[in-house]
């Protein structure tokens, strides 16, 4: 009787210890606008990286919608990114904030947009995730400084640059990486149709380029 106890005793310990091994799977949710919205489609960036990423070790999320400008990311935070305990967060946000400044003049003025910005990475660290941050890409695919709001892009991705510097956070620059591939796969200077379908939203090539950007940084 006594041994039969030890045994299922020993059991149990053994039970507790194995069950304290399992590791969960880290969950990487992808926060942000109708980019990332879309990127959850089967070709979309987010689905890739989940592809991509061993289903044991990564849980992939998406949390983007569409017309999201800073602060509506800033309204949802607890709702959509902080109640799902993720491991780590990244953000691409801003080219609502930059359009729509042009479009419908309700976009967010450049001290506003990183005034949430900020609040944001300190809100996700408060619960001990980690964050990565991204630039915007393009309102258009013409040559840099040829698109209407290039100037303004330019400027709101030298901001999210400084903020990763000064909050020490890996960067994903997808400004200067669209830049780079524009400059050598679109010769006849087109307005869409290389990384994007409609100027902004990307297409295949767009999607997997982003993918290819962020593989690394969130493994």
């Amino acid at each position: 009787m006594k041994t039969l106890l030890r045994t299922t005793i020993l059991i149990g310990f053994c039970l507790i210890i194995l069950t304290s091994m399992t590791v969960k799977p880290k969950r990487i949710i992808f926060f942000g606008d109708s980019i990332t919205q879309m990127g959850v489609s089967k070709n979309g960036y987010v689905s890739l990286i989940k592809k991509s990423l061993d289903s044991t070790k990564y849980e992939v999320l998406g949390a983007g919608i569409g017309g999201n400008k800073i602060y509506d990311l800033y309204l949802r935070l607890e709702d959509d990114v902080l109640n799902k305990k993720p491991d780590l967060v990244v953000i691409y946000v801003g080219i609502n904030d930059v359009w729509h400044k042009q479009t419908s003049h309700t976009g967010t003025d450049f001290d506003k947009y990183f005034k949430f910005y900020q609040a944001l990475i300190n809100k996700i660290q408060g619960v001990g995730s980690k964050v990565v941050l991204c630039t915007p890409s393009v309102i258009g695919e013409k040559k840099d400084g040829t698109n209407e709001m290039d100037a303004d892009l330019n400027k709101y991705a030298a901001g999210i640059r400084e903020l990763a510097v000064k909050n020490n956070l890996p960067l994903c620059d997808l400004r200067k990486v669209f830049g780079e591939y524009e400059e050598k796969n679109n010769p006849e200077d087109k307005e869409k149709g290389i990384l994007t379908n409609d100027r902004v939203h990307l297409n295949d090539i767009g999607n997997k380029l982003v993918a290819d950007q962020l593989l690394p940084l969130v493994k």
